[in-house]
């Protein structure tokens, strides 16, 4: 079981925010980013998903307040990427955009550009080796930055391309949710995928 984070973890940028006010309206809490502030990797996820209030520890960002602590993706790229090689005190985790989306929708581009400044704030705080998105959302928010964009998402996974903006490489990862669905399709099973990471990704000290 991977490690839930310490509620100090948690890098709260803002004591509200209202840049989207669909998202103010519909989230419960922001979901900030969390994990030190020395880490080797910053981990972009897409949106806290809406959480589940019945979980003893692994509720969502949308109830902890804090980015990928939901019993599904959370926990899943969390072991991921300590199966890859990095543990706990090796990732910060965060969001491309911090508010739960009504209806588990995805997020508008209008919200992710809302986002992308403390996007820019945590990774600058961090200084990471490298930057890994998980899913299309999070991997196009961040190529944003340098105006670039995706042919196709599924061909981006595990192609290293570097953001001048950040000044580091970024590695676009499957989105935990739809691990499963895609690895196969990739030429992957879990344990190849874990050791592709494992070779392509920087690792720590």
């Amino acid at each position: 079981m991977p490690q839930f984070p310490d509620g100090d973890e948690r890098r709260a940028l803002a004591a509200d925010c209202h840049r989207c006010p669909v998202l103010a309206e519909s989230r419960e809490c922001i979901s900030w980013g969390n994990g030190p502030l020395d880490a080797a990797l910053v981990v972009v996820g897409e949106a806290p998903a809406r959480g589940d209030p019945e979980a003893e520890q692994w509720r969502g960002g949308n109830l902890t307040g804090m980015a990928y602590t939901s019993r599904a993706s959370g926990r899943k790229v969390r072991e991921l990427l300590a199966d890859a090689g990095f543990g706990h005190e090796d990732c910060y985790y965060t969001n491309a955009v911090k508010c739960h989306p009504p209806e588990n929708r995805d997020p508008t581009d209008e919200e992710l550009a809302n986002c992308r400044p403390y996007l820019v704030e945590e990774v600058e705080t961090v200084a990471p080796r490298a930057v890994l998105t998980t899913g299309r959302h999070a991997t196009e928010t961040v190529l944003a930055l340098d105006d670039d964009s995706l042919d196709g998402f599924l061909d981006s996974v595990l192609t290293v391309r570097r953001s001048e903006t950040l000044g580091v490489p970024v590695v676009p990862l499957l989105h935990p949710s739809y691990q499963e669905v895609w690895l196969s399709r990739l030429g992957y099973d879990y344990e190849a995928y874990v050791a592709a990471i494992a070779e392509t990704v920087p690792q720590p000290n």
